[in-house]
């Protein structure tokens, strides 16, 4: 039946068709239809950074990037949801068209560009929602924002954000925002995690309640910087770490229609280059920092590699986009 549908889904403009999907899956849920759907899971809970997690299958953010659609993606047998990115004022984002189908590598480039309309209104979501799981929220700086003034961005939304968070990401790795990859290096990376852990503890203390932050990291990052970065996440004790974002690469879409798009590739052609960064970071930060893998799950073989790369939870984003709900279910099996 997805088949079907994705083919219809096809003949539209992607962003369009990403629009609706969310739109129809939102009424469905309203109707009480996906509960019809949503896999029955038997799975184990597991806690992981101080979080319960029911099962290990999340959603990546970039899906539903203001909130709007928490209760009808989590009816789909989720473990957890990741929202996001979130800026700290609204943005429209790259000019438009900025999502684009490579078919036959099952993949996608985006260039989204952090569109956003405001940590205040995704707030506005959450608190009209009536999702009691796993929500990470995922926090991003506002294109105009320079790099040097970068982690006021951050430091306001992890504080408009605490309370209504199970987790938070700083996004430091989307391709798609000029600059934002220097902030994974040197003295924008130390200085970054240094006040935002200081403000973290302060509002841990003031609110009685601990949320753990998580770093979002880039798959396109040589050995040397992996071992730099683990290294500054272990000093600052940063408590988990999401591998990876989209990639700059083509690698595995060369000559393919659409692959000369600028922006971050995701889906299958990620996958190896995905897992292998989450086993360099395994290697290097040792056996009790969690990790999220994520880029390039579209089967149980790809879920199990990231497994076995050292990754404790997983997330889904462009396998869903091609293979459907049924992705979800499938992967539950490992559970």
């Amino acid at each position: 039946m997805y088949r079907c549908l994705r083919w219809l889904l096809f003949r539209l403009d992607p962003e369009q068709a990403h629009e609706r999907v969310l739109n129809a899956l939102r009424y469905l849920h309203r109707l009480g239809v996906l509960k019809w759907i949503t896999p029955v899971v038997n799975a184990e809970s597991k806690s992981w950074f101080g979080v319960r997690f029911p099962n290990p299958i999340g959603l990546a953010a970039g899906l539903d990037k203001n909130g709007e659609y928490i209760e009808a993606l989590a009816a789909l047998g989720f473990g957890f949801i990741e929202v996001g990115t979130v800026t700290p004022r609204p943005q429209s984002g790259n000019e438009k068209p900025r999502l684009f189908r490579l078919p036959k590598a099952q993949a996608l480039i985006n260039r989204f560009g952090f569109n956003s309309k405001g940590v205040d209104y995704l707030l506005d979501q959450i608190r009209a929602s009536h999702y009691k799981g796993v929500l990470g929220i995922n926090i991003g700086k506002n294109a105009d924002t320079p790099l040097e003034n970068a982690k006021e961005d951050y430091l306001y939304c992890l504080e408009r954000v605490y309370l209504y968070a199970s987790y938070i990401v700083i996004n430091i790795s989307s391709p798609n925002t000029q600059g934002l990859r220097e902030l994974q290096h040197g003295r924008y990376f130390d200085d970054l995690l240094s006040s935002i852990v200081a403000a973290k503890n302060e509002l841990a203390a003031r609110n009685h309640r601990v949320v753990p932050l998580l770093v979002k990291v880039s798959p396109d990052l040589t050995p040397d910087e992996i071992e730099s970065l683990a290294m500054s996440m272990l000093s600052h004790r940063i408590d988990g770490l999401i591998a990876t974002n989209t990639t700059v690469s083509r690698e595995g879409v060369t000559g393919m229609l659409g692959a000369d798009q600028s922006g971050g590739l995701s889906g299958k052609p990620l996958v190896d280059k995905s897992t292998s960064v989450i086993a360099q970071f395994r290697q290097a930060l040792g056996p009790h920092v969690p990790i999220i893998g994520v880029g390039g799950i579209d089967s149980i073989t790809a879920a199990e590699a990231k497994l076995q790369a050292g990754a404790n939870l997983l997330q889904v984003y462009t396998g869903l986009i091609y293979q459907g709900p049924g992705l979800i279910r499938r992967l539950l099996k490992l559970c």
